[in-house]
């Protein structure tokens, strides 16, 4: 299924934002819009391969080792997960939590993915 505009719009707000709290080391406020991010990308392999290559260079700007080693092994297996309809839904793609545990979506990137046909849960 083809990603819809306005989620490739979010994402894409979402990875310019974070590039700009990147910038004025706001780490938290980062990491939340990548974490949305990489929550609507995961079906589909080239947006969640891109979110999560911006977590690695984001773990390698705060000099977050354990993010960096996290986030090249998320490479290497997001977008096969992707590409056979095989994440973990609502994951925030973050190298503190399982790369394999589902989690419960957001209401509000919940009602987004849902218009676009993709599970929740």
């Amino acid at each position: 299924m083809r990603m819809s505009n306005e989620i490739k719009e979010i994402i894409a707000g979402n990875l310019a934002a974070a590039k700009e709290a990147q910038q004025r080391a706001d780490w938290s406020e980062c990491w939340q819009l990548l974490e949305d991010a990489h929550v609507l990308s995961q079906p589909w392999v080239w947006p969640h391969v891109r979110v999560h290559g911006s977590m690695l260079v984001t773990g390698w700007k705060a000099r977050d080792v354990r993010e960096v080693r996290g986030q090249i092994l998320r490479l290497l297996a997001g977008g096969p997960a992707s590409a056979v309809g095989r994440y973990p839904v609502g994951n925030t793609g973050r190298a503190r939590v399982s790369a394999i545990q589902p989690m419960p979506v957001r209401p509000d990137l919940a009602e987004i993915l849902t218009k676009a046909g993709q599970p929740t849960e």
